[in-house]
């Protein structure tokens, strides 16, 4: 029992790498289940949360890039 306790209480050490890695299919999941509510034709969810998908990815990357070059100006 305290192994798997332990699994709920210890992080897990990621680089910085891997956690971008982690956002790609939690951007997806959010794509997929926002086209599926939204859409009128369960045929155009997969093109939809594709665009969607793409456009969260490099919104996510473009704040984050304003973020690290603001951080560059003020140090």
């Amino acid at each position: 029992m305290s192994i798997l306790l332990s699994f709920f209480t210890t992080g897990i050490p990621l680089s910085g790498m891997q956690r971008l890695a982690l956002m790609l299919p939690l951007c997806l999941s959010i794509a997929v289940v926002y086209k599926t509510t939204r859409c009128e034709d369960i045929r155009h969810v997969p093109k939809a949360a594709l665009g969607l998908w793409v456009t969260i990815v490099v919104g996510m990357a473009m704040v984050g890039f304003g973020l690290w070059a603001a951080f560059e100006l003020m140090v």
